[in-house]
């Protein structure tokens, strides 16, 4: 877990939270992770707050998918079994490639301060058009827990022994 002498290169990430209920004014995941990766250094593109519905989340991370200046897309929201909780059946498709040690790694961590509550995260993660995608919780928490302990360093270009910086950079050439 160490960080090399190269530069930092900042990512060109958006944040997409998935709520029936969040406006603005409320979304304390949304507006956490806006910091976080702002404070790190990286370029915030967009953020939307859309509903919890497969079609709207799929047409706006498809958007992302297409768009040449996005290199990451974070997800909150939408990642359990309540409800009308669809992130991960509106996001799945679109990978080209699944990150499976994302969601196993979340969990894990996770269980620290959740429990055997972790089972019900749904938290995955893929490769689309050279784009990385993330979908975590919609709780504060978890999003505090992803990025601590995960996101930071793996969107940090200096992250070693690997990270996905290095991976987005590969699939460009």
């Amino acid at each position: 877990m160490a960080k090399s002498t190269a530069k930092f290169s900042p990512l060109h990430i958006t944040v997409l939270t998935v709520s029936d209920t969040r406006t603005e004014d409320n979304d304390t995941s949304g507006q956490f992770l806006i910091s976080a990766l702002t404070d790190s250094g990286h370029t915030l593109v967009e953020n939307i707050i859309v509903k919890d519905d497969i079609y709207a989340i799929r047409a706006i991370v498809s958007k992302w998918i297409a768009a040449d200046g996005v290199d990451a897309i974070i997800v909150t929201g939408g990642t359990g079994f309540s409800g009308r909780d669809s992130t991960p059946e509106a996001i799945s498709p679109l990978f080209d490639k699944s990150i499976d040690g994302f969601g196993e790694l979340f969990r894990q961590l996770s269980y620290e301060d959740i429990g055997t509550s972790t089972i019900q995260s749904r938290s995955l993660a893929g490769f689309a058009n050279n784009t990385v995608i993330f979908a975590v919780p919609g709780s504060t928490g978890a999003c505090e827990l992803a990025w601590n302990k995960i996101l930071s360093e793996q969107l940090d270009s200096r992250h070693r022994p690997c990270n996905f910086y290095g991976v987005l950079e590969q699939r460009a050439v």
